[in-house]
């Protein structure tokens, strides 16, 4: 071959390299490009379709089981009083143990109350001769209200965010006396977007309660707010709400139509303030609440406007049961210790102390009447449109044990909480998937043949969770169109993962999130001994919840989670 054809060879070898090269790159950019693109709802259901052909799914002849129709016993439910650990512990002759709402004895920019503790145990306040000391237990009012009046542990001095609970806790015939009204100043709000509150000014000329409330009824903006059975500022939220459909009756049939409507503009309500935060970090929410303290820390949250609403979160101080004389005594003298100067000034520091010109209105509410107001919102927050969710647990090799156990018992005893107007299903799954029991109405037949299901769960093999995913939600967009055409009404559909978050076969997350992501559908996962990591992520597409389910708190943790969504 002629040096001259040798180059030319040479030439041409080189340029099909680069244009193979180059067809090659151009696949993987452009696989790369598609991989990333957003899906449309459309889109998303011909994927999932594609996909499910490749899953083996087996049908699974659900059992009857004998179920229990009794009152809940919630000291059973509550995890040990263990699992929230002290703050400050007290060493004196003499001690206290306070419960304390979170924003103030927790860490970091909520810690207040607890260096205020740890320098009254320092100064040795002494009662007859005997020195007296506080401990201090931060724990969420709502849960702290649970561990009250069920009597699993009763605290001798009580400190929630606001008087609302005290009110509740009276309501039980539990002997509670106030102490101080306040020991550190705090309001709650309803953080509006800055174009958000542009617009309502526009609109309603000044931007309070009112108008929120009114423009979320008439779906103006998407609002979210937080778990009432749990949370100081959802209960006060949801009561301000109906003051604004019925003050002279909160509970009235027009304040309850007036509620329904006001929840179509609301996209959930979350079970924790991370998870709301979150959401609306994500363009989901136009407003949310939060104390103002949280606020006043939160500087990430300067776009948003702060609107004060309902009674002040104000801190007060109770005594809780038959405490002695000197007891009594104790809990007055730290709460007189909290409002001196030093500390009053201490307290701004954290965020407390600020809008003070902010009165509150004077609802005159009973705890019986607020406990109402929490069952009205239990049943009418879907705002009339049913739910309808997929269980999916995880019955691979890796939950053998403790792991599925305290699944299946958790899931048993927690689907009490479920509102029997919505649809379940539940499938499992290991190497392949199962379909444990088809979506039905959950009445007590479909309750009995769900317990039996979870029951009857057995573990082995492989994980294929994200396989187990997409079927799920095959299931959810095939029931969601048959209620919806046989009953006229919008079905609200939901996922629940519970796992200990390993998958080792199957699609991988990164496949499946594009589908998950254009169906829309929350998968809201719970973990037991779990890789959190990956729940998280997966709950993380459509701002679900993420739980972490340990031994002894979990079915008090699903209680919360079905209070705030099903």
């Amino acid at each position: 071959m002629s040096r001259n054809n040798k180059k030319n060879a040479g030439f041409f070898a080189l340029l099909a390299c680069l244009i193979i090269g180059g067809i090659g790159i151009g696949v993987a950019v452009s696989k790369h490009v598609s991989d990333s693109k957003e899906l449309t709802y459309e889109s998303a259901q011909k994927q999932l379709d594609k996909k499910l052909k490749k899953i083996k799914v087996r049908d699974v002849q659900p059992r009857k089981a004998t179920i229990e129709i009794s009152d809940n016993n919630l000291a059973e439910e509550l995890p040990d009083i263990s699992k929230y650990k002290l703050s400050v512990t007290g060493q004196g002759d003499i001690n206290i143990e306070i419960f304390s709402s979170t924003e103030k004895s927790s860490e970091g920019t909520d810690g207040w109350l607890n260096e205020v503790a740890e320098n009254f145990n320092r100064s040795h306040y002494t009662i007859d001769g005997q020195w007296a000391t506080v401990s201090v237990r931060p724990i969420a009012s709502g849960a702290a209200i649970d561990y009250i009046v069920s009597g699993k542990y009763v605290p001798e001095a009580y400190s929630p965010s606001n008087e609302l609970w005290g009110e509740m806790i009276a309501s039980q015939n539990v002997k509670i006396d106030m102490i101080e009204k306040r020991i550190a100043g705090n309001t709650a709000g309803v953080l509006v977007s800055r174009d958000t509150y542009k617009k309502l000014e526009e609109k309603y000329g000044k931007v309070d309660i009112s108008a929120i409330v009114k423009a979320t009824v008439d779906s103006e903006i998407a609002m979210g707010y937080t778990n009432p059975y749990a949370s100081s500022t959802g209960i006060n939220f949801l009561v301000s709400a109906l003051e604004e459909f019925d003050s002279s009756d909160i509970l009235s049939s027009s304040a309850t139509e007036q509620f329904q409507k006001f929840q179509q503009s609301v996209p959930f309500v979350a079970y924790s303030t991370l998870q709301m935060r979150g959401a609306a970090k994500n363009g989901v929410l136009d407003a949310f609440v939060m104390e103002y303290q949280g606020y006043h820390n939160a500087t990430e949250l300067r776009d948003y406007e702060f609107v004060p609403f309902g009674v002040r979160h104000d801190s007060p101080v109770y005594t809780l049961g038959n405490v002695s004389d000197a007891q009594k005594e104790l809990t007055k003298a730290f709460a007189d210790y909290c409002l001196t100067d030093e500390n009053q000034r201490l307290a701004q520091k954290y965020g407390f102390n600020y809008l003070e010109d902010y009165k509150g209105p004077e609802w005159g509410l009973n705890g019986n009447q607020l406990e109402s107001a929490q069952k009205l919102w239990k049943t009418e927050k879907d705002a009339g449109s049913p739910v309808v969710a997929v269980f999916v647990a995880d019955v691979s090799g890796s939950m053998g044990g403790a792991p599925l156990q305290n699944l299946q018992s958790s899931l048993v005893n927690a689907s009490q909480y479920i509102n029997t107007s919505n649809y379940i299903g539940l499938i499992s799954y290991s190497t392949d998937v199962s379909v444990n029991l088809p979506i039905a109405k959950f009445d007590v037949n479909q309750r009995s043949y769900f317990t039996g299901a979870v029951e009857d769960l057995t573990p082995a093999g492989n994980t294929c969770t994200y396989d187990a995913v997409l079927v799920g939600m095959d299931m959810l967009l095939d029931a969601q169109k048959k209620i919806e055409a046989e009953t006229g009404q919008t079905v609200k559909p939901l996922l629940f993962v519970l796992s200990d978050g390993e998958q080792n076969t199957g699609n991988s997350l990164d496949e499946i999130k594009p589908i998950v992501k254009a169906l829309n559908i929350p998968c809201y996962t719970i973990g037991y001994n779990a890789n959190l990591s990956a729940l998280q992520q997966l709950s993380s597409i459509n701002e679900a919840a993420s739980i972490n389910a340990d031994n002894d708190d979990v079915i008090y943790s699903l209680k919360s989670l079905f209070n705030a969504q099903m």
